[in-house]
């Protein structure tokens, strides 16, 4: 046998005072009422665990409360289930909570089960037809249709055995569990142990947790440790999916822990407070789910209050029917692709619709996406369906659109372990369907999006400013980037330059096949800005006397005449020394020359000073204190008093 199928868990689920604890105890030997109220009352509270070995097969039993007034306990235990026992008593037939677990484990989409009528021993041959013929009519059309009829009595034992012949017949059709996401378990109990400290209870769903593991207790985001493991009653060195475990945390208090916590390894899954999904609303149900009722929605251990909003044209889900809503939560949860979950009623509570989580990290929406909202989920169950996971990374970055996602961002999305993420990524790479922004993934489409748009602002600048060499790359970014990671406007122009349509220049970015264009006007005043600055060689006017004597006799305005001098500026031919003063880069280099010419033949010390400077520079001292405190800044020249250090 596949060694997965060893351990599975079995839910009880009925009406109150239908003997689900009793049958517990006559399979088991284990009275799952561990509440002295329970004892003392006789019914079940909360939940209760139990054991049984067929030496084939491992059962654990979780026993849940068939009163009304405590169905959020009963959701608590039901969501890790592989099997559910329906429990109906032979002398009372489907009752009101009968109906309601059996609704709620076909929304949960249990699997397998099967039906145990109780207490035959109260009952006639034609009574116990009767309950058979009630309870096919309950299950009829869902998973329990054909499901195994067992007739016991706890009270003497009657069927008992051939129940637990049922049960491992059952055991070897269980499927094994897909178990693709990381380890986690909701925690339905926290408790103090003597010797021991803090103890967790729950099913693992997934992975498997081995003692000394690092784990994480979300949505608190409380670190721990595993410092032992219990399963099936003994001590073990690891738990694996499908198993009940009992864990002893450390670096944790017990009091903190509420029900629902999920324990899982660190910074693989977050907290959410929106998640969008499919849901089915019951036949049955009063009325229609509709946008903004608020509503209790139940996911693995937890209960949590939210607001509806229906993705549907109509604004709401009639019963019955199918459609997409976005859950608003209250507080915050642990919520996964494919869980399931359900949905009671504020006031009176009951349960009226349950469904499949699709996006846990979900956006809000507004009403006017709802079809493009609709559209992508329906992609993401085809793909889901199809098993393709590349698909669902692609429409999760999609749905991340420009800012796109980090690895982490898309574990915690898909809950996936690392390999199967990873190679779900890789196949979206060959597809080309989805870019690598160094530590970040874009879709194809978004990306495109912005390239273009970076493209049209480039181009943009250039019809603005046709003489400036191109849009400065910060300027850039922040018109079309700043509100994304820097990670993607860097990965945008390094395609774009690849592809040969920009060119990146330091701090300046243009379109490839740019040309700085002057028209004769332009032309005529660069050439007087040329003649002023060749003739002045380092005794330059102001750059306010340049520019007036540039467009003197002209129409040309100052303003346009700032542009044609940048470009001398852009090219480098001349550089800025103060606010006033520019010079040619040629009349410094050659003066720098002269410099070290002078300071070699002072081989003392290397020194020049004013006097000297402006002898050899041949300018008044106007020009000589700003060209020195120019090479003093460019690293040419070292300050020592009244003196400089030639470098």
């Amino acid at each position: 046998m596949n060694l997965e199928l060893l351990d599975f868990i079995v839910g009880t689920a009925g009406h109150i005072d239908h003997g689900k604890t009793a049958l517990v105890r006559a399979l088991t030997g284990t009275d799952a009422d561990r509440l002295p109220e329970e004892k003392r009352r006789g019914i079940t509270i909360d939940l209760g665990f139990a054991e049984l070995d067929l030496g084939e097969a491992r059962i654990g039993f979780v026993d849940v409360p068939g009163h009304e007034r405590f169905v959020k306990n009963m959701l608590a235990g039901a969501h890790g289930i592989d099997s559910v026992a329906l429990v109906i008593a032979a002398d009372e037939g489907v009752m009101p909570q009968t109906r309601e677990h059996f609704e709620i484990c076909r929304l949960l989409e249990t699997k397998t089960g099967l039906i145990v009528l109780t207490k035959i021993d109260l009952v006639d041959d034609e009574l116990l037809e009767l309950v058979r013929l009630d309870a096919a009519e309950l299950v009829q059309n869902s998973f329990l249709e054909n499901a195994p009829i067992a007739e016991v009595s706890a009270k003497t034992g009657a069927g008992i055995e051939n129940l637990k012949k049922l049960l491992g017949e059952i055991a070897r059709k269980i499927p094994a569990r897909k178990n693709e996401t990381v380890p986690r378990l909701p925690v339905d109990r926290a408790f103090s142990v003597k010797g021991f400290g803090t103890v967790i209870t729950g099913t693992l769903l997934s992975g498997e947790i081995s003692e000394t593991d690092e784990m994480e207790l979300l949505p608190a985001g409380r670190r721990a440790r595993v410092r032992g493991l219990q399963t099936h009653g003994k001590t073990v060195n690891r738990a694996r999916a499908g198993q009940r475990a009992a864990i002893n945390l450390g670096g944790v208090d017990y009091s903190e822990i509420e029900r629902g916590a999920v324990l899982a390894p660190p910074d693989t899954l977050r907290p959410t407070q929106i998640f969008d999904a499919e849901t089915e609303v019951l036949r049955d149900a009063p009325r229609s789910l509709k946008t903004r009722q608020r509503v209790r929605v139940h996911v693995g251990a937890t209960e949590v209050l939210a607001r509806v909003q229906v993705l549907e044209d109509a604004g709401e889900i009639a019963p019955g029917e199918k459609g997409f809503v976005q859950l608003r939560l209250e507080s915050s949860i642990v919520a996964v692709p494919n869980e399931r979950f359900i949905i009671r009623s504020y006031s009176p509570q009951r349960t009226v619709a349950g469904g499949k989580i699709i996006d846990g990290l979900a956006a809000k929406h507004r009403r006017k996406n709802a079809a493009i909202v609709r559209n992508r989920l329906q992609k993401w169950l085809a793909a889901e369906a199809s098993g393709d996971k590349a698909a669902q990374v692609h429409i999760f970055l999609e749905t991340a659109a420009d800012a796109g996602a980090s690895r982490s961002d898309l574990q915690a999305r898909t809950a996936w372990r690392t390999e199967i993420l990873d190679a779900a990524i890789a196949e979206n790479l060959r597809r080309k369907s989805i870019v690598q922004a160094e530590n970040r993934y874009l879709a194809r489409t978004p990306f495109d999006r912005l390239a273009a748009k970076t493209l049209e602002e480039i181009k943009e600048h250039h019809r603005r400013e046709p003489l400036a060499r191109g849009i400065l790359r910060e300027t850039l970014r922040e018109k079309v980037f700043s509100d994304l990671p820097p990670e993607i406007f860097r990965a945008v122009l390094a395609h774009l330059e690849t592809a040969g349509k920009i060119t990146a220049e330091k701090d300046v970015v243009r379109i490839a096949a740019h040309n700085q264009k002057l028209s004769p006007e332009d032309a005529a005043v660069r050439e007087k800005i040329e003649r002023v600055y060749q003739k002045s060689k380092l005794e330059v006017p102001t750059l306010e006397q340049v520019l007036s004597e540039a467009i003197a006799g002209s129409k040309t305005t100052k303003e346009q005449a700032r542009k044609v001098f940048q470009l001398f500026l852009d090219a480098g031919e001349l550089v800025r020394v103060t606010p006033e003063f520019y010079f040619r880069a040629a009349d410094l280099n050659a003066l720098v020359e002269k410099m070290r010419g002078f300071a070699a033949e002072k081989t003392a010390d290397r020194m020049i000073d004013v006097p000297a400077f402006k002898d050899l520079a041949g300018v008044s001292r106007k020009y000589a204190i700003p060209l020195l405190e120019y090479f003093d800044r460019e690293k040419l020249t070292r300050r020592m008093g009244e003196k400089r250090l030639v470098l």
